[in-house]
């Protein structure tokens, strides 16, 4: 193997030298830089492609899948590593190496520990249901965690530059929540009304916020996590450049020793003494790699996603030999795009409720309404055929349902949705007197509409879904309506006028990306570390392989292996000295063999 360079000078003059260089400003990456400045390193460099931070983390919900954590013990949740490792493979099965989902569970609660003592990140756990609580290993909450909301004046004028949650996280455009105020908002839980005016009167009485501007100073979900993280790199005195994106890797005889960047127009030759941590979000947003790697038919507009994330990172790795796994698959979610918006609306949770279906071309349903929704966008692939396409399907739903529950950008009652999409909503919702009309058009099969809604009506009676199982499991009831009876997920289809309204198989990003070893490191196409590069996040491919265990299985593992490169990096000299040799931690970063 060729000898590493002993100088930089061979790569030519550099305009800028950090200890650590960060791509991306996400959660993982963001916990990368806070972690590598507090381990050590004197400089570290956070570059951002866009003129705003936070990725797609800031848009998200912030919750992160977190094993046995001190938050979960102090509420007297009962869990440990074992158990979780005997969930995440019963789920997984061998599309992971148990090296990676062994590090995982170890190190995800450590790198919590580690933030709470040392950092502004601060979480609680909440009972919120893994996806499969029934398989082996499963539990029925605490394992998903929540950052606790944080006001923006800690960001002072960097506020203005955090990216801003997406409308299906906030009511009327505006108002702020909390996941357990969300859930009893959307389920119209007791006291759901009480919860509605608390958050009103926050947002109105923020009179210097109001007085900035209509956005919210009371930050939640993802906004509060990454807020949290941006006070503290100021804390910790960590740059962050905007506009400012990757372009290449700067590589030499196999070891990375900093990246060419272009800031503000100008391209920038950056050295990283300790290693390049690339976290920079998939390629959801790229329709050629979507087309190439994919499932058919595919579209970047059904991605929730926010739409810088078009593979710049893995794209570079793999220029210089990174080897890739996963790249078919993505973090499936229905989506319901509207005209003109510039994302659409994912659909998480609403499925669970009851009153709906979800059919096909043919009328027909083909899938558990209210499974995770990893599954329900999954299932227009699985079940697409020429007979009966689901490109689009329809969400079906009737008075009752639309005057009693949100639906994407619909919310309860008559009143219309935020003003900024109120027309474009009636360009795709379609209203009828009957189900045969309704039918006729959206262009469905109206016998096969007709049979479907009769044989709802019919599990609305028994509270049994013999087709799916709707409403069987904890977490299909988790976002149930508890007022309903039988099943809390199922509930008669038969009060004009109905309505429907056309569902893609959406995503929140993809989980393919570069293969990586214990520690984040890359590894090139012989399975051996590529020195000074580590990559997270959906930049990597997902620890949690083609399945999605548990709300926050995105966030977790970014924020977890973010913490574990930081760490390892933090104890490297200049890569520029280290000579290439086969890693001790390169064999469990191979992904496992199919029994």
């Amino acid at each position: 193997m060729a000898a590493v360079p002993q100088t930089v000078q061979d790569q030519g003059p550099f305009d800028e030298e950090v200890d650590l260089l960060v791509v991306g400003s996400g959660a993982g990456a963001l916990t990368a830089a806070v972690v590598a400045a507090n381990e050590g390193c004197k400089r570290v460099l956070v570059v951002e492609k866009s003129d705003q931070y936070g990725g797609t983390s800031a848009m998200s919900g912030g919750g992160i899948w977190i094993p046995n954590s001190h938050y979960a013990r102090a509420q007297g949740a009962q869990d440990s590593a074992q158990e979780a490792f005997t969930y995440l493979k019963a789920v997984i099965g061998d599309e992971v190496s148990e090296a990676r989902l062994r590090t995982y569970v170890e190190q995800a609660p450590e790198m919590l520990q580690y933030l709470a003592r040392h950092t502004r990140v601060a979480f609680e756990s909440v009972p919120y249901s893994d996806y499969y609580p029934e398989m082996p290993g499963g539990k029925e909450g605490h394992r998903t965690h929540q950052p606790l909301p944080v006001s923006a004046k800690h960001l002072k004028q960097h506020f203005l530059q955090l990216r801003e949650p997406p409308p299906q996280v906030l009511v009327a455009g505006k108002l702020t929540m909390t996941m357990k105020e969300g859930r009893a908002f959307l389920t119209q839980a007791k006291g759901w009304m009480f919860t509605a005016v608390m958050m009103a009167l926050r947002y109105y009485l923020d009179i210097p916020g109001r007085l900035q501007g209509k956005r919210s100073r009371r930050l939640t979900m993802g906004n509060a996590l990454i807020g949290r993280l941006r006070w503290t790199m100021l804390d910790k005195g960590i740059e962050l450049w905007l506009n400012s994106p990757l372009e290449s890797l700067i590589e030499d005889r196999g070891v990375v020793l900093g990246a060419v960047v272009k800031k503000d127009g100008k391209t920038l030759r950056i050295r990283a003494r300790k290693g390049v941590v690339i976290g920079a979000g998939g390629f959801e947003h790229n329709l050629e790699m979507r087309q190439q790697y994919l499932p058919k038919p595919t579209n970047p507009d059904w991605s929730g996603s926010q739409t810088n994330n078009t593979g710049d990172g893995i794209r570079a790795a793999m220029h210089i030999g990174a080897q890739t796994d996963l790249m078919e698959h993505a973090w499936w979610a229905p989506s319901v795009k509207i005209p003109k918006w510039d994302r659409p609306y994912v659909i998480f949770a609403e499925r669970s409720l009851p009153g709906l279906v979800i059919v096909n071309q043919a009328g027909k349903r083909f899938q558990n309404e209210a499974a995770p929704y990893l599954e329900s966008g999954q299932a227009f692939y699985t079940q697409n055929s020429a007979e009966a396409s689901t490109f689009p399907s329809y969400v079906v739903f009737d008075a009752t349902f639309r005057k009693k529950f949100p639906f994407g950008p619909i919310p309860p009652g008559y009143s219309m949705p935020d003003s900024r999409i109120a027309k474009r909503v009636w360009d795709v919702l379609v209203k009828a007197d009957s189900i045969e009309a309704l039918a006729k058009k959206i262009g469905v099969d109206a016998n096969g509409l007709q049979d479907t809604v009769r044989k709802n009506n019919e599990y609305a009676r028994t509270g049994k879904d013999p087709e799916f199982q709707r409403g069987e499991s904890y977490y299909d009831r988790y976002y149930g309506d508890a007022r309903t009876a039988p099943n809390p997920c199922i509930a008669p289809i038969a009060e004009a006028p109905f309505y429907a309204l056309p569902i893609h198989p959406g995503d929140i990003g993809t989980k393919g990306g570069v293969l990586t070893d214990v520690n984040g490191c890359a590894v090139d196409q012989a399975g051996e570390v590529i020195p000074g590069l580590y990559v997270i996040g959906n930049s990597a491919a997902s620890v949690m392989g083609s399945k999605y265990p548990g709300a926050g299985a995105t966030l977790g593992p970014a924020m977890t292996f973010g913490y574990l490169a930081a760490r390892h990096a933090a104890r490297q000299q200049d890569v520029a000295l280290i000579s290439r040799t086969h890693s001790q931690t390169a064999e469990p970063a191979k992904r496992a063999v199919q029994a």
